[in-house]
């Protein structure tokens, strides 16, 4: 068996970089290495990227056989989502509260989130004026945040809502770059300096913010909730194998996770498809074409089943995955992946973003080309934005449902254009958009600026 390679760069270099220039350390890592290699990008040792289908197949199909996903690597975002975050729990605790999350993100409930988020969709992009410039990113995390708002918390227009949105912004903002990203992983640059300091600013919006939510579960205690449909009372109403409910620390830990990993998440994706959809007009084109073929007025569920549009979908979540990682599984007896010897202890982290940009896998990877997936069925140890195991991401289909129906509902019933850095409409010869990391994501590093032209009927 062969040793897992090392990287020719030293630690502290390869710290700086994967902190700084996340896609950069990945792209030149796998110029040494082109299946796994050993990442030295924390003062533990023993992390291991891999980006091989069948490697990443063994590992989340091997959950508490030869790997455990434990939670101890994610320690970094327990600040933000707190200890009894799903991220943060594991063995039963965390199948038992992954069982009581997972219902509301299914079926039924699906199907009222569709009308909700195109709605939402059209009264936060209505408000723009014809000509008036605007941050792609900034409108569809207002839109994001809102569905997770009125769909999780049940929150409607009121002043709790607007609080709590403008708060929840604030806070993911803090991480809108890497030198503040790097906050999370410097533990000793987590100090309390006054609200001026940016650790002391987190602090103080996450207070705010736990008022809030604390209020909210106080209040729906005193009300009858059994009939209402927001996640917040369905967890509420919820019990346990044993009978149990959700504590109120538990609840707010958990509608912390939805609020960031779930909006967070899903606004950079959409704020990519249309920096791609409006890159290529071609696409662009076809995409109005194919939601223009089922009439006027076409229900949201019909929407969300276009074949072009979630190749759309896919190829956006494929070229720039938001996410990097797979959740960590620490390897539990001396074995071996794919030829290499692994040694107890080790922490596997399957590298979604180089598993996406593989050559063998995705002819012309540097490419975006929808087609790709009307060709050709990739399997789900090849295409993992998500993840996959036991740790696959509850919130995928509200995710990939609000992806599809913000980015028709937009390209659809509005005019829009992408700008230079120059402020002038983009050329085909303006340099692309690159990614940069966002707390622990990768986002367009401009936002992607744009220009309202108006409706388009």
């Amino acid at each position: 068996m062969q040793l897992i390679p090392k990287l020719k760069q030293s630690s502290l270099q390869q710290r700086l970089q994967w902190i700084a220039k996340p896609h950069k350390y990945m792209d030149a890592a796998v110029q040494q290495a082109p299946d796994l290699f050993q990442a030295d990008i924390t003062a533990k040792d023993g992390y291991v990227f891999v980006n091989h289908p069948e490697a990443m197949r063994q590992i989340v199909t091997s959950d508490r056989q030869k790997y455990f996903a434990s939670s101890k690597d994610n320690e970094l975002l327990k600040p933000l989502v707190g200890a009894n975050s799903l991220l943060l729990i594991e063995g039963d605790r965390h199948r038992q509260r992954r069982k009581l999350l997972l219902p509301p993100f299914h079926g039924e409930r699906m199907q009222a989130y569709a009308q909700l988020i195109c709605d939402l969709t059209h009264n936060i992009i209505g408000k723009l004026e014809p000509n008036q410039p605007f941050v792609a990113r900034q409108i569809t995390q207002e839109i994001s945040l809102q569905v997770i708002l009125t769909a999780v918390y049940g929150l409607q227009d009121s002043a709790r809502s607007e609080e709590l949105k403008q708060r929840i912004t604030r806070l993911a903002n803090i991480f809108e770059s890497s030198l503040t990203s790097a906050l999370l992983f410097f533990p000793w640059l987590q100090q309390d300096l006054g609200a001026w300091s940016p650790w002391g600013n987190l602090l103080r919006q996450q207070k705010a913010i736990d008022e809030a939510i604390f209020q909210e579960i106080a209040t729906r205690r005193t009300e009858e909730h059994s009939q209402r449909q927001d996640i917040l009372s369905l967890l509420m109403s919820a019990r346990d194998e044993s009978g149990e409910a959700m504590k109120d620390a538990e609840l707010r830990d958990e509608l912390m996770t939805l609020m960031l990993a779930g909006h967070e998440t899903t606004a950079t994706a959409i704020a990519w498809s249309l920096y791609w959809v409006h890159r290529y007009p071609e696409i662009k084109a076809k995409l109005q074409a194919e939601i223009a073929s089922l009439g006027d007025n076409p229900e949201p569920m019909a929407i969300a089943q276009l074949p072009y549009l979630d190749a759309v979908c896919k190829e956006t979540l494929r070229i720039y995955p938001v996410a990097m990682l797979t959740f960590p599984r620490t390897v539990l007896e001396p074995t071996e992946l794919i030829g290499y010897k692994l040694e107890v202890g080790q922490v596997l982290m399957g590298c979604i973003y180089l598993l996406h940009r593989r050559e063998d896998v995705y002819p012309e990877h540097d490419q975006f080309k929808p087609e790709r997936f009307l060709e050709r069925e990739f399997s789900a140890y090849e295409f993992f934005p998500f993840g996959g195991g036991k740790r696959r991401c509850i919130g995928e289909a509200l995710a990939k449902l609000e992806m599809k129906l913000v980015l028709a509902t937009i390209i659809s019933g509005y005019e829009l254009e992408l700008k230079s850095p120059k402020g002038l409409a983009l050329r085909a010869s303006d340099r692309p958009e690159v990614p940069a990391r966002r707390g622990v994501t990768l986002a367009p590093q401009t936002g992607v600026p744009m220009i309202f032209k108006g409706k388009s009927y």
